[in-house]
């Protein structure tokens, strides 16, 4: 089985050569001049055919699957998700042919009871996420001629970050890109050593990580001597939203000017890696943090979601309300899949015209110019998970901490976790706590708090555990009193989560 996403995916110097002004861009346009709902129409009675648990899943619903005829029609059908779908049948049934033996690796991610969940993956799976990969390394970076060292900075082992970036990024080399990968995973001497010893050999290197890890490798760098800015280091990073001011931080710290040096993919375990930033989306993004008005006019609110691009014939986004799905082939295809993501599909034509509209005048050059991908842009997980150094942390991870014998007595049990930025531009897991009546803020209460929360993190989210640097686990906690009306107030339905 060869998944559609692997047409037009080359081999050997000749392609390397074509990189930007043939290959590339001939991929990423191919919505321009093709039938985009032939090929989800095409995904979807796949599926209905092959994948024994999706007609299961429509014929529970009561949906006649010879009636979607039409993109209209296909918008009608019933969202699958983790739980509706995913969960609710064997494996082996959401795998192409009932056959999971047919999969040839495995990834594993972890939900709110830290219970794993299993995805199947073939190589031709890969295939779309490696052009993602070489449409930010080629098209974004202008890498391709020189020798390029790739820092794999995610956490390794059945983890889907690591593995999945190293499999993808393999393609590139064997398709003819001079790209020589570094698995250290997420071990910041082992990843400052590697460096050290092996980046003078290099024209370029990248290094693929969770933002706020990223830059603690390069602060632990700058704090052991080295000099970043005698490097050209570019970063890909995953997981998080970030601000323009800590982009703007760390390419000052990295001794770089360009934006385009860093560069966000949209990946989920789920579906593998959606979308990703382009200098075009790059430029948006940043004219958008000078002028909120342009930014609440697009996304509802001021503050700046991650602002993608994707390539609609690997990954097929819609709006859900006020969240995304997407539809793709592959070993596990997902149709309709809600990722529990806030987030908005911006054609491109309305994109560029929104931003004219207010003094926007950049023009995209190479592939995006030829391509005019649409633009996805990502909040974050809706309602209740934060994603911290690439880990989902869910309420309930916390809630145990608070139900602890040592703490219950003192808090009501309501909270709120936030990610703060720090005067230093880290990334911090803040969680704000009720105090039940007759109890007062105390900070050696405070510090039994977050230990005791810290302490069920690691135990119950085996991707806290492995993701989050051990100096970055413990939460800041605010103790505040019983129905604060900031954060409690009285008689309104209490949401654990702000994003």
């Amino acid at each position: 089985m060869t998944p559609s996403s692997a047409r037009g995916f080359g081999s050997g110097a000749a392609a390397r050569d074509d990189f930007l002004s043939h290959e590339l861009v001939e991929l990423l346009s191919r919505h321009l001049r093709g039938d985009l709902s032939s090929q989800v129409l095409g995904w979807f009675q796949e599926a209905v055919r092959e994948v024994p648990a999706y007609p299961r899943f429509l014929a529970e619903r009561g949906i006649d699957a010879a009636k979607i005829r039409t993109l209209a029609d296909f918008a009608t059908l019933p969202a699958t998700s983790k739980a509706e779908y995913h969960k609710a049948f064997p494996l082996a049934e959401l795998c192409r042919g009932g056959a999971l033996e047919r999969a040839d690796f495995i990834a594993v991610s972890s939900g709110s009871t830290g219970e794993p969940t299993f995805w199947p993956r073939f190589f031709g799976d890969e295939l779309g996420t490696s052009a993602r990969f070489e449409q930010v390394l080629g098209a974004g970076f202008g890498l391709g001629s020189g020798r390029t060292l790739g820092v794999v900075c995610f956490a390794l082992g059945s983890w889907v970050g690591g593995l999945y970036t190293t499999f993808a990024c393999r393609n590139l080399s064997a398709k003819g890109y001079p790209l020589t990968l570094v698995t250290p995973g997420n071990n910041r001497v082992e990843i400052l050593r590697v460096v050290r010893a092996l980046a003078p050999s290099f024209d370029d290197v990248v290094l693929f990580g969770y933002p706020p890890f990223l830059k603690d490798v390069i602060d632990a760098g700058r704090a052991d001597g080295l000099d970043w800015s005698q490097l050209r280091v570019h970063l890909v990073t995953a997981g998080e939203v970030f601000s323009e001011e800590w982009r703007s931080l760390v390419l000052e710290r990295l001794g770089a000017r360009e934006p385009r040096r860093i560069a966000s993919l949209y990946g989920t375990a789920d579906g593998g890696v959606l979308a990703n930033e382009t200098p075009l989306s790059v430029e948006i993004r940043r004219f958008l943090a000078d002028h909120p008005g342009a930014a609440r006019e697009l996304f509802g609110e001021s503050r700046l979601p991650t602002l993608c691009q994707y390539d609609p014939y690997h990954r097929y986004f819609e709006a859900y309300g006020d969240e995304l799905v997407f539809s793709g082939d592959g070993t596990l295809p997902l149709m309709r899949y809600r990722i529990l993501d806030r987030g908005s599909v911006v054609p491109y034509s309305r994109m560029i015209a929104s931003l004219r509209d207010h003094g926007f005048s950049a023009a995209p050059s190479g592939a995006e110019a030829t391509a005019e991908l649409p633009f996805v842009s990502v909040f974050g997980r809706s309602g209740f998970a934060l994603s911290f150094y690439g880990a989902n942390v869910y309420p309930e991870n916390v809630s145990v901490g608070l139900e602890q014998p040592e703490i219950a007595g003192a808090v009501t049990g309501k909270f709120v976790m936030e990610l703060r930025e720090t005067g230093e531009r880290d990334s911090e897991l803040s969680v704000t706590v009720e105090l039940a009546a007759g109890f007062e803020n105390d900070a050696e209460l405070a510090e039994r708090v977050a230990r005791s929360v810290r302490t069920e993190l690691e135990r119950l989210n085996s991707e806290f555990a492995n993701y989050a640097p051990p100096e970055r686990r413990t939460p800041r906690i605010t103790l505040l009193p019983l129905g604060d009306p900031a954060y409690f107030p009285p008689n309104v339905k209490h949401r654990y989560t702000r994003h």
